[in-house]
C-alpha cells in the first residue's frame, strides 16, 4: 500500500486502520432496495479482510484503499424491469446511511471513479451475481459514525436490470445490514428514456412541452419529461440541471430572448413544485440561437419553440 493510501485510510479513525474494532452489537442498519430487488449471493467470512476503495483510481496510485480486517459480508441483488437508473437506486441508499450517521467517505460515478481501471481495481462479485456495465455504474464507501464498521455500495445495470453490490466489515457477532423493500421512485414509464439520454449525452429535448407561437404556457395537468426530471433530480440530490428555452426566429431576438427564458422557467417552477430542491435547478434562454429545425417551414418553427434539460454537475 503506497503512502498516499496509508494517509487516505487514516482519516477512517483508529479503529479502522488495518483492522475494525470489537464493539458492543448495536441495532441493524436496515436499506430499502425498490420492489422487486432479489438477493443473487449472500457470503459472510468471519475472519477475513477486505480493501474498501477511498479514492479514484489514478495512474500514479491505483485505487486507493485501506485494508480492513474483520467479519466481511458480501450480498449482491438484482432488479428487474424497475426502469431506474442507477443514481435513483443509490440515491436513497445514501441518504439512508447518513440518516443513520453514516460518514460518507468515497462517493463517484464511471467517469470520475476512473472507468475501467476503478472497475477492475476493486473488488466485483462474479457473474451472474453482478455485473458492471464500465459506462454506467455508481459507487461510495462509508463508515459508521463510531468506526467499528465500514461498508462499499457498487450500482451498475444492464439494460432494465439493476444490480447492487454490497460488502460491509466489522467486529463479529454485530448486526448485519438489513434490506428491505420499498416502493420504487413513482415515474412515467418513458422516464428511463429521458433520463438515459440526460446521463448519457449531458441534454435532452423536452419533447412533449408543446408551446404555442409568443406563448411559454405549459398547459395544464402533468407533463410525462418534467415528471421524469423531477423524479431524478428528488432521487440524485447532487445533480444539478440547467433548463435552457428556445424559440422560432419570429420577432426580434431580444423579445425572443426574454420569451425563452420565460419557457425554461415554467419549466423549472413545475419541478420546484413537485419538491425539487430549488439549488438543484436554473432556467435561461437563447431565443432563436440554437435551433434544431429550419425556421422557413412551419414544422420547423414549431420544433423549434421546446426547452432542453441540461446537465450540469460535473460527478
Amino acid at each position: 500500500m503506497t503512502s498516499i493510501t496509508r494517509r487516505r485510510a487514516d482519516l477512517f479513525g483508529v479503529c479502522l486502520v488495518g483492522i475494525v474494532c470489537t464493539a458492543t452489537p448495536g441495532a441493524a442498519l436496515d436499506l430499502a432496495l425498490p420492489v422487486g430487488a432479489r438477493e443473487t449471493v449472500s457470503r459472510v467470512v468471519p475472519s477475513g479482510s477486505y480493501d474498501l476503495p477511498i479514492g479514484a483510481w489514478t495512474e500514479a496510485t491505483g485505487v486507493p484503499s485501506a485494508s480492513l480486517e474483520g467479519e466481511v459480508r458480501r450480498k449482491a441483488w438484482r432488479i428487474s424491469g424497475a426502469g431506474l437508473t442507477t443514481g435513483q437506486v443509490l440515491g436513497p441508499m445514501r441518504e439512508q446511511l447518513m440518516s443513520d450517521g453514516f460518514d460518507i467517505i468515497f462517493e463517484c460515478s464511471a467517469r470520475s471513479c476512473g472507468g475501467f481501471d476503478f472497475r477492475f481495481g476493486t473488488e466485483v462479485l462474479r457473474a451472474p451475481n453482478m455485473y458492471v456495465d464500465l459506462s454506467d455504474y455508481r459507487f461510495l464507501s462509508a463508515k459508521a459514525p463510531d468506526a467499528t464498521q465500514a461498508l462499499s455500495l457498487l450500482v451498475s445495470r444492464d439494460s432494465e436490470t439493476v444490480f447492487v453490490q454490497l460488502i460491509e466489515v466489522g467486529p463479529p457477532g454485530r448486526p448485519a445490514v438489513s434490506v428491505s423493500s420499498a416502493p420504487s421512485i413513482t415515474i412515467p414509464e418513458d422516464a428511463g428514456d429521458v433520463v438515459a439520454e440526460l446521463e448519457r449525452v449531458g441534454h435532452v429535448v423536452l419533447a412533449d412541452l408543446d408551446f404555442a407561437s409568443g406563448s411559454a404556457s405549459l398547459g395544464e395537468g402533468s407533463l410525462q419529461s418534467l415528471d421524469a426530471v423531477a423524479a431524478y433530480l428528488t432521487a440524485n440530490p447532487t445533480r444539478q440541471i440547467t433548463f435552457v428555452g428556445h424559440t422560432d426566429a419570429t420577432g426580434s431576438l431580444e423579445a425572443n430572448i426574454v420569451l425563452s427564458r420565460r419557457r425554461a422557467q415554467a419549466a423549472q417552477a413545475y419541478v420546484v413544485a413537485r419538491g425539487v430542491n430549488t439549488a438543484q435547478v436554473a432556467a435561461d434562454g437563447v431565443g432563436y440561437l440554437s435551433p434544431r429545425a429550419t425556421n422557413l417551414t412551419t414544422a420547423g418553427r414549431e420544433a423549434n419553440r421546446r426547452v432542453e434539460a441540461v446537465l450540469i454537475s460535473v460527478e
